[in-house]
């Protein structure tokens, strides 16, 4: 019983691991569609550029297991956006203000991946849960 209880306890921890690392990804996604449409504080200055979040694997030597984090945010190295409006105060001398290398739609399917992964995760501490308690029911009875 007491190898179960463990095993209970890593799921949890595994899934709880997973669980933080989508919501860091989440964020960096919020943030990236929040600013898809930003100029530069100054005239020809660069814009926001899109950040990438990175997992990255570890062990965790109290549950003998590997668990995940969020890793380093990356910025994306793409080129920034590039439109022609001489009137835009970011406007350089040509008359070109750069936008943001974040693509709205590239987002919000990340986003999508994001909130499912997120919700599997969920579930796997709701049925971990559900079979502590069914063992405990077992046990009183």
């Amino acid at each position: 019983m007491a190898n179960d209880s463990s095993d209970f306890g890593r799921s949890m921890a595994i899934a709880t691991s997973g669980l933080r690392a989508q919501a860091g990804r989440i964020r960096v996604i919020s943030e990236n569609i929040a600013n898809a449409e930003s100029t530069a504080q100054s005239a020809g200055g660069d814009p926001y550029r899109r950040k990438v979040p990175t997992f990255s694997s570890a062990l965790d030597r109290t549950l003998d297991a590997q668990v995940v984090t969020l890793g380093k945010i990356k910025p994306d190295q793409s080129a920034f956006r590039v439109r022609y409006e001489p009137n835009n105060p970011a406007a350089d001398a040509s008359g070109n203000v750069k936008y943001p290398n974040v693509n709205s739609m590239v987002e919000m399917t990340d986003m999508r991946d994001a909130q499912r992964s997120y919700e599997a995760n969920l579930n796997i501490i709701s049925a971990t849960r559900r079979m502590i308690q069914r063992t405990l029911d077992i046990l009183k009875s």
